[in-house]
């Protein structure tokens, strides 16, 4: 517990997770090219000391391994942990959750733990939900404890008191006796810490959400099940969690706050004897509505119910998070209406497909856009496929802002939508790409011009459940649309590849670049033969049959000079 206030205020002892752990959680990584404080603002930090007690015990323990064989043995995975362990196990789930991200067929993976102090801030937050981990988390909280709101506070002023304080924590879950050991600070000691911590936890409920100044404090991330003698009340927005976290407290004491942290076995006995009898925590009537009776029902639970005007004040957070709870569900039934608006944009653009493949010049679709002229039918599926991307931008964006349900990425419906829409578009922004030469300037499109939404359809689709089982089946005919929805920008490279052998001298670089060409052939031929491929990839007008007519008279002109060479010399 040591671990705990080691520099003069909470935030202070914030430091970069990505650049303090050895790499140990990837996800966290900072992207992007911001500068200066729009840069801080998006780096995820933890606490210092609670980070270097997981590296430690990380390292000693030989982690991984144990993970390894319980993964092996189990169908799910629960991790937990109390007090200043309990961050030891958050930070253990999410090295797993990175370490896992690419693997489909792991186990569920759940961290609860019990009377935690916070861990990071707002951009910790806001990685996990862009990754959809919150749900991962479950944060169990009594009504008064004092450690989860702990970090809130500037740690200088109660040094002294936190010093003895996590020392009799200590002391008093090691003994093994009943006769529990004396907390060596006096009443105006013990009610000045509470103080602080009280009014430090009001001042950031008082923050206005989306300030942004949880930036660089800590910040709540995950559910919270908040525990009272009468109940339990689950929340999930960070706001409300953090509002909630004052309003408890303001009900408690300064010796009630102490003794709090230890009594989670007591907590989670009664929970689980209430609900499996199914007590009713209902002590006064209840409303005829519904909405009401569930309101009064969560206050009840809280524990603030009749404490004015605390009680007050806690309805209102309810109601609020109630609000907010139902708004994932109701955004996403808003965005199901307009994705069947945006159908017609999408119709558009197949029939232009269809008119492509079937034209005399036998382009095929890619290469008639990319070599469009000014017509009203080429500016009509341009218009509509800016449009369809602007869509998929508004459902990545709500999405990282946690505005949709948890698993609205898991579900078949719009899993399917993204990809239809990749296949079907995709082609026509890497068309759109190389028209207007911006591999000249940017670079191929792969490594700098490929846009966020396509990248996580991609990965929707990869991650989706059941595709590590899922069967290949051979396909009779061509494929309406080409399933590697990235295949002309490879034949694009492959273009640049052939003009760049003509040029290179070192003989080293020669063969390198002859080798990807190669592969890239090989690559197309395999999609060709299973025909995965759409029928204008084959076209005798398409980049494709052109680059490798180019690559076919290279080959022949290559072995040309290479008995030329091989007479000189005899």
């Amino acid at each position: 517990m040591g671990q705990l206030g080691s520099s003069g205020t909470g935030s202070g002892d914030l430091v970069p997770l990505d650049a303090t752990s050895n790499s140990l959680f990837p996800a966290f990584k900072v992207h992007g090219g911001g500068e200066g404080e729009e840069e801080e603002e998006t780096v995820v930090m933890v606490h210092w000391g609670m980070l270097q007690l997981f590296i430690s015990f990380f390292v000693s323990t030989d982690l991984q391994t144990k993970i390894d064989q319980l993964m092996q043995q189990s169908k799910s995975l629960v991790i937990t942990g109390h007090s200043v362990g309990a961050t030891t196990a958050s930070l253990t789930v999410l090295w797993l959750l990175c370490r896992l991200k690419s693997t489909f067929s792991s186990p569920p993976v759940l961290c609860i733990t019990f009377g935690s102090p916070l861990l990071g801030n707002e951009s910790l937050t806001n990685a996990i939900l862009r990754e959809r981990w919150g749900g991962r988390f479950c944060h169990i909280v009594s009504n008064y404890d004092i450690m989860p709101r702990l970090l809130f506070a500037p740690l200088l002023s109660v040094t002294h008191q936190l010093h003895f304080l996590l020392q009799f924590w200590h002391l008093s879950m090691a003994s093994q006796t009943s006769q529990c050991p004396v907390l060596a600070l006096t009443e105006q000691d013990i009610n000045g810490f509470f103080g602080t911590i009280l009014s430090s936890v009001e001042v950031t409920a008082r923050t206005e959400e989306g300030s942004g100044s949880g930036m660089k404090s800590f910040w709540p991330f995950g559910s919270y099940l908040f525990c009272s003698e009468e109940g339990a009340i689950c929340m999930d927005n960070e706001t409300c969690v953090v509002k909630m976290l004052h309003l408890m407290l303001l009900s408690g004491s300064p010796s009630r706050s102490i003794e709090d942290h230890l009594r989670y076995g007591n907590y989670v006995s009664k929970l689980s004897f209430q609900f499996l009898t199914r007590r009713n925590f209902m002590t006064r009537e209840i409303s005829e509505s519904n909405y009401e009776a569930s309101v009064s029902l969560a206050l009840q639970s809280s524990g603030t119910h009749g404490q004015e005007p605390v009680s007050t004040l806690a309805k209102d957070c309810l109601i609020t998070a109630r609000r907010v709870g139902r708004a994932p569900n109701i955004n996403s039934a808003n965005l199901a209406i307009r994705l069947s608006k945006i159908v017609p944009f999408r119709a558009e653009i197949e029939w232009y497909k269809a008119c492509c493949d079937k034209s005399d010049d036998q382009m095929g679709y890619y290469d008639s856009f990319k070599r469009r002229g000014a017509s009203k039918r080429e500016s009509r599926v341009n218009m509509n496929r800016i449009k369809l991307g602007s869509f998929w931008d508004d459902v990545i964006h709500m999405l990282e802002r946690n505005e949709l349900p948890h698993d609205f990425h898991r579900r078949a419906k719009w899993i399917n939508a993204s990809l239809f829409y990749r296949l079907l578009v995709e082609p026509l922004d890497i068309a759109e790409y190389y028209r207007l030469g911006l591999h000249h300037s940017k670079g191929h499109y792969l490594l700098h011009g490929r846009e966020r939404r396509f990248e996580i359809s991609d990965r929707w689709w990869r991650e989706r459940e059941g595709a590590d089982k899922q069967e290949t089946h051979k396909r009779s005919k061509f494929a309406s649309l080409t399933q590697d929805s990235c295949f002309w920008a490879r034949v694009e490279e492959a273009w640049d590849w052939l003009d760049d052998v003509r040029r290179e001298t070192d003989h080293g670089k020669l063969e390198f670049l002859l080798q990807r060409i190669r592969n890239f052939e090989m690559y197309a031929a395999k999609l060709i033969e299973t025909k995965e491929v759409s029928e204008d990839v084959i076209a005798k007008n398409s980049t494709y049959s052109l680059c490798i007519e180019k690559w076919r008279t290279l080959q022949s002109s290559l072995r040309q000079e290479h008995q030329d060479s091989s007479l000189a010399l005899n």
